[in-house]
């Protein structure tokens, strides 16, 4: 079943035998539109920017700043990542200075808000866990309650649009 589901691999077998159904009918798609109506409205660098700043302030005021927030369309999920977080550490005038960046891929430009806001809440909690730990999903969990679901919607997500190219409308608000 993992051949036929990347994405589900790691999940229990009647998820993905579930999942597995909706795609032999070519539902899956329809099911995601279902759970998830609308699409977000942060169309921009700029609103991403306001956007990642509003949950890091809300959540993780004590963290160090970011310095850059963008959608990126380098990210593939090919190499398993759907958004990053670099560091950038830099000697200045005998001080120590970092820099913090949180790359989403451009993927995400035309989803669910919910969708977004997981791989956001994701990137913002490695500010201060670095490990994928019980630590760092408790974090994950703490900004966003229903992280799990919506890691496995994304996860659905990323199921259909390999198999038909696109998944959601974009809303016209």
């Amino acid at each position: 079943m993992s051949n036929t589901l990347p994405y589900l691999a790691h999940y229990a077998t009647h998820l993905q035998d579930d999942i597995q159904h909706l795609l032999s009918q070519n539902k899956l798609g329809d099911w995601l539109r279902t759970r998830y109506p609308e699409t977000h409205n942060i169309p921009n660098d700029n609103e991403l920017r306001d956007y990642a700043m509003s949950l890091k302030s809300q959540f993780m005021k004590k963290t160090q700043p970011l310095s850059k927030v963008i959608y990126d369309s380098k990210i593939h999920i090919v190499n398993h990542a759907l958004g990053l977080h670099s560091y950038v550490s830099r000697v200045q005038g005998g001080k120590l200075k970092s820099k913090n960046e949180l790359r989403v891929s451009t993927l995400f430009k035309h989803t669910p808000e919910p969708f977004l806001k997981m791989i956001v809440v994701h990137e913002l909690a490695h500010l201060k866990e670095k490990q994928h730990n019980k630590a760092f999903y408790q974090l994950c969990q703490h900004m966003m309650p229903d992280y799990h679901q919506v890691e496995f919607d994304v996860r659905v997500y990323l199921t259909e649009l390999e198999r038909s190219g696109s998944v959601f409308v974009v809303s016209k608000n």
